[in-house]
């Protein structure tokens, strides 16, 4: 049972870095030096508990929210920057599911499951920014980073707290990922009937 309870752990924090990497790591890594629930001491993960670590990741959530700001969310996801930020997230998100299970067993299946977590939740997250952004003002659109750090950090406590939560996460982010493709693909199906 403690396995399972990893698992969905890992997989719920993997899930909360790939739609915004840096809060997820911070509530882990907070969590586990108080030992609440987590704990990465013993394992190759110990440096996710790290002081020298917490501050890298609190900086580096700095530096992406004042970058933001200056030259607009839209500007930071898209091109080599978005790209970058994709990559720590899916990185991250590796780490923290890999780290939730270290205790339990191998590391490495959650290495594997947690990229594949965090790059389904960063491409639906993306995905989903990208149709809403289009219908929202100025001001809706500047707080949708706000929205996913939001998101970000209740999924990653709720997953501390209570694991099995994130089996529900994926199956929602599972549902928005597919009924944003199919309303792309009526989108496109009633311009063929046009023609």
């Amino acid at each position: 049972m403690d396995l399972l309870l990893a698992i969905c752990q890992g997989l719920g924090l993997a899930l909360a870095a790939g739609i915004r990497p840096f809060l997820p790591a911070l509530v882990a890594g907070a969590a586990a030096s108080a030992n609440v629930l987590i704990d990465f001491d013993g394992t190759g993960f110990e440096f996710l508990e790290l002081p020298l670590f917490l501050l890298a990741v609190t900086l580096l959530l700095v530096a992406v929210v004042l970058l933001e700001r200056h030259v607009g969310e839209e500007r930071v996801e898209t091109g080599p920057l978005g790209a970058a930020l994709a990559g720590i997230a899916i990185g991250v998100g590796g780490l923290l599911f890999a780290g939730s299970i270290a205790d339990e067993g191998p590391a490495w299946p959650g290495l594997i499951a947690g990229i594949a977590a965090a790059a389904l939740a960063g491409a639906t997250v993306r995905a989903l920014f990208s149709r809403t952004r289009k219908r929202l003002d100025d001001a809706a659109r500047a707080a949708l980073p706000l929205y996913a750090n939001g998101v970000a950090l209740v999924l990653a406590a709720l997953s501390i707290l209570a694991p099995p939560i994130s089996v529900v996460a994926l199956g929602l982010l599972i549902w928005l990922l597919l009924s944003g493709r199919k309303r792309a693909g009526e989108k496109y199906a009633g311009l063929r009937i046009l023609r």
